[in-house]
């Protein structure tokens, strides 16, 4: 039996496609939005997990979208888990920072009390009530700051801003762990197997990156690493104004993660050479020693 994936273009959906196991379903195949979909779509598949890398992302739409972004993130997911728990196979549901209200500047930890500020992490938080209420072998995985080779994020937006503009301010009052993909999806396969053999391990858990930056400092390490001549300046979230408020404080303890699961967090700065290797293969250089 395969892995059966919902989602299928976003990112950690595009690293979960490179394992040979993973049967994925997009929405041209599954309307999460659906609950019948959902339900014909672990029926028919039949497998041993399933990992929901499927959501509603777009976070300042969601603030006028509250009903969409509820359904695909707060309903779909509780859909999956009480079939999984009922089929008893393993349910991987990935979260977010954004159902912390971002206060403090100390790591949270899995069991710290909720409190998001926006719609969107008022959907995701549902979707994690929703699963943890169904039960069964499920893994709650909240993450951070997610970037790869694939669409829309930091990194290819920092890419292409280099392109068009010689100086750029960003957010530096932000805090948090940017988080590569690939090591997502590698962590969401381990829990799903784990969680096979041993129930007990279903719970909430955190993981991001290492070490902990602001946007503003993490864009200086894009345009270093990259090489790419771009004046960064610093600015608060005030000063750049969105739709959605976010969270000051996205740092997570990603201790129990390792503890249960034996899954380090992973060293983006590492990754992200690898992120631009892909994306600008021609304009890779050796970072100097202050953007370690």
């Amino acid at each position: 039996m395969s892995t059966l994936v919902f989602g299928f273009c976003g990112q950690v959906a595009s690293e979960l496609r490179r394992h040979d196991d993973v049967i994925s379903v997009g929405r041209d195949s599954c309307d999460i939005a659906d609950p019948a979909a959902i339900e014909g779509a672990i029926r028919a598949h039949s497998p041993r997990a399933v990992i929901n890398a499927a959501a509603y992302t777009a976070v300042d739409k969601a603030e006028t979208e509250v009903a969409l972004a509820m359904r695909m993130n707060g309903d779909a997911p509780t859909t999956m888990a009480r079939l999984c728990a009922e089929l008893d196979i393993p349910f991987i549901h990935l979260s977010t920072d954004y159902v912390f209200d971002g206060s403090g500047n100390q790591p949270w930890l899995p069991n710290a009390i909720p409190g998001p500020i926006n719609a969107y992490g008022r959907s995701k938080l549902a979707g994690e009530d929703g699963v943890r209420a169904a039960g069964g072998r499920y893994a709650i995985l909240r993450t951070s700051w997610m970037f790869s080779e694939h669409g829309n994020n930091f990194v290819s937006t920092m890419l292409r801003i280099a392109g068009e503009s010689d100086e750029i301010s960003v957010v530096a009052d932000q805090i948090g762990g940017p988080t590569p993909a690939n090591a997502v999806a590698q962590a969401c396969i381990s829990i799903a197997h784990q969680l096979a053999d041993d129930p007990v391990k279903a719970g909430t858990y955190h993981f991001s990156g290492t070490p902990d930056v602001s946007w503003f400092e993490f864009a200086q390490a894009i345009f270093a690493r990259s090489g790419q001549k771009v004046a960064v300046y610093p600015i608060t979230s005030g000063e750049y104004p969105t739709a959605a408020i976010r969270p000051l404080n996205s740092r997570f303890d990603c201790g129990a993660t390792r503890k249960v699961f034996g899954i380090d967090k992973p060293d983006w700065c590492t990754a992200l050479n690898t992120v631009i290797s892909a994306l600008q293969p021609s304009c890779v250089s050796s970072p100097p020693p202050e953007a370690q």
